[in-house]
C-alpha cells in the first residue's frame, strides 16, 4: 500500500455522509497513536476548568481508580467511532455516558466546551506533531462526527464548523481556566497514570515530558512548573521528529484496535459496555458557584 493510501481514500468519501468512516480511518489507520494521545491531553484541558476538575475530584472517579476511569472513558467514546452510531454497542456506550452525566449538575456550556476539545485538540496536535496535517475533508468529517456525538448526548447549540469550535474552546479557556486544588489532584492522578504507559521511562522524566507538551495557560492553571529548558524543547522536538520519520512509513493495513493498546488494561478478559463507567445515584456535591453562561445556558439549561 502506498504511503498516501488512506489520505486518498478519505478524499473519495463524502465528509457530510461518510464522516464516521473517515473518522475511523484517522483513528485506526492514519493517526491511532496521535489521536489517542491528543484526546488524553484534551482531558488535562478540561481539568483546568474548575467546575469540571472540581467535580471529578469530588466524585473520586479519577483519583480513586484512575486506570479504570481512563479505560472506561476511552472504551465508551471509541464505540461509536469503531462501529457506527446505530450499532448496539455504540447505543449502549452513549446511553452509559448519558446516564453518568445526568446524575450530576453539569451546565450545558461545560458539555459544549468538552466537546470542542475533542474536535480542536486532535487537529492541532496532528498539525504540530503528525506526519501530515489533517485535510479540510478530514477536519470537516471530524466536526460532523462530534456534532453527531453531541446530538446523541443532548448537547445544545453545538458549533457547526471547525472555526466555530476553535473559537468556542479558546474563548472558554481564556475566561474559565483557573487553579483549583481538586482539579490539580485529578491532573496529578492522570499524570501518574501516564508514567505507566512507558514503564521503562523514569517517572520524573515522563512527568517533565508531559509538561513540555502543555501550553503555558494550561500549565499555569494547573500550577505545573515548566520542565527544565532543555527538556521543554526536546519533548516537542522528539514528537515532531517522530512525525517526520512516519512520512516514510507504509500505510497501516490492519486497523489499530483498542485491545492492541497495552496501557488500556482493566479488562484482560473482555468487558460488558453496560457495566463500564460509574453508577452514581445522584449528584453528591453542590454547584452554586457554577452559573450557566448566556441566554442558551440559563438556570433551566442544566442536564
Amino acid at each position: 500500500m502506498k504511503r498516501d493510501h488512506w489520505r486518498r481514500h478519505t478524499e473519495e468519501l463524502d465528509p457530510d455522509t461518510d464522516y464516521r468512516r473517515i473518522y475511523a480511518v484517522l483513528a485506526q489507520h492514519e493517526f491511532p497513536w496521535d489521536m489517542l494521545m491528543a484526546l488524553s491531553f484534551a482531558l488535562f484541558r478540561t481539568y483546568a476548568v474548575p467546575g469540571i476538575g472540581r467535580l471529578l475530584d469530588e466524585t473520586g472517579a479519577f483519583t480513586a481508580d484512575t486506570q479504570k476511569r481512563y479505560d472506561d472513558t476511552t472504551l465508551l467514546l471509541a464505540a461509536p467511532g469503531e462501529k457506527g452510531f446505530e450499532h448496539a454497542d455504540a447505543r449502549a456506550a452513549i446511553r452509559r455516558i448519558n446516564q453518568m452525566h445526568r446524575a450530576y449538575d453539569i451546565p450545558d456550556h461545560e458539555m459544549r466546551y468538552v466537546l470542542s476539545t475533542f474536535v480542536v485538540v486532535p487537529a492541532r496536535w496532528i498539525e504540530r506533531f503528525g506526519k501530515r496535517p489533517l485535510t479540510e475533508h478530514e477536519v470537516r468529517a471530524s466536526v460532523r462526527y462530534y456534532t453527531e456525538l453531541g446530538r446523541h448526548m443532548g448537547i445544545r447549540d453545538i458549533p457547526e464548523d471547525y472555526d466555530a469550535f476553535a473559537r468556542l474552546m479558546d474563548s472558554y479557556e481564556a475566561e474559565h481556566f483557573a487553579f483549583d486544588p481538586g482539579a490539580r489532584r485529578v491532573a496529578d492522578a492522570t499524570l501518574d497514570l501516564m508514567t505507566t504507559f512507558y514503564p521503562w521511562v523514569p517517572d520524573r522524566l515522563m512527568h517533565a515530558f508531559a509538561r513540555s507538551l502543555m501550553d503555558e495557560p494550561l500549565r499555569r492553571s494547573l500550577r505545573y512548573q515548566a520542565p527544565p529548558r532543555l527538556l521543554d524543547r526536546l519533548g516537542p522536538l522528539a514528537l515532531r521528529s517522530r512525525g517526520r520519520l512516519l512520512r516514510a512509513a507504509p500505510a497501516r493495513r490492519r486497523p489499530k484496535q483498542l485491545e492492541d493498546i497495552r496501557w488500556i488494561r482493566s479488562y484482560p478478559d473482555g468487558y460488558d459496555i453496560e457495566q463500564l463507567g460509574t453508577f452514581p445515584s445522584g449528584c453528591p456535591v453542590p454547584h452554586v458557584d457554577r452559573p450557566a453562561l448566556g441566554s442558551s445556558s440559563g438556570a433551566g439549561d442544566r442536564r
